[in-house]
């Protein structure tokens, strides 16, 4: 007998191995291997109900927005599953890295020296290191996070002297228009930084990035299906936030 579990199982799978495929073909037409490509399932607002699909059809790495929603569905779930990584994409305030550090096995989105202080503070006083991306706001948007392009080397700097693990560099461009110029910036900044990876790309765009040379992209839609519009209205300057999270 067919159960509503092994549905969901299977049209999970469905999806994953879609976008598996889709991301090998465009690993290769940059001379890499899929496994070169780190797939990051986007489970914002998502419960534990709607990620365990996508658990038992094999995917391993998810990221969340905030830390307050992940503490409440993801320490049960990697009780379960202790190879599951967990990966920071939202923007963080500096007052909850402490709890970003315990929880989180990446961070994308260090992008000022405050944070940066109470992210090396968090890593001292947990005996841990996190290995982190600078967030660059790649296209001086005023209503997203992001480290300013031309204070982005500073903060790489400030991020190595206190003993950081910097990745690479994340970013998100801006919405309505042709993403591929932006990319190719951060895929320059991360090569004159000598920074080895490049957190770009979402659903709508993965395959692209990828051929700009994306390590690590961000998937939320195409694995899960359209979130639900906001409870409640949304005051104009935060539209713009909105619509670049960063990953969907």
């Amino acid at each position: 007998m067919t159960t509503d579990s092994s549905i969901a199982t299977q049209d999970a799978a469905s999806r994953l191995a879609t976008i598996q495929d889709e991301i090998a073909k465009a690993a290769r037409l940059t001379g890499r291997t899929a496994d070169a490509i780190t797939l990051i399932a986007i489970s914002k607002t998502k419960d534990a109900a709607a990620i365990q699909p996508l658990i038992d059809a094999g995917q391993r790495v998810f990221g969340e927005n905030r830390v307050q929603e992940a503490q409440e569905k993801w320490p049960a779930l990697r009780q379960a599953h202790p190879d599951i990584r967990l990966h920071l994409v939202g923007q963080l305030q500096s007052n909850k890295a402490a709890d970003a550090v315990a929880l989180f096995d990446v961070i994308h989105s260090l992008d000022r020296p405050s944070l940066l202080t109470a992210l090396a503070k968090a890593m001292d006083a947990q005996g841990k290191r996190v290995p982190c991306y600078v967030q660059v706001n790649i296209g001086a948007e005023p209503q997203k996070g992001g480290c300013a392009i031309a204070d982005t080397p500073a903060l790489i700097a400030a991020a190595r002297a206190a003993d950081i693990p910097l990745l690479g560099l994340m970013a998100v461009p801006p919405a309505d228009v042709e993403p591929a110029p932006y990319f190719a910036l951060l895929a320059k900044m991360a090569r004159e930084e000598s920074l080895p990876r490049l957190s770009m790309g979402m659903s709508s765009d993965y395959e692209t990035t990828i051929m700009l040379g994306a390590t690590d992209i961000r998937v939320g839609t195409a694995l899960f299906g359209d979130r639900p519009p906001p409870a409640r209205p949304v005051p104009r300057s935060g539209l713009g936030m909105l619509r670049n999270s960063p990953g969907a």
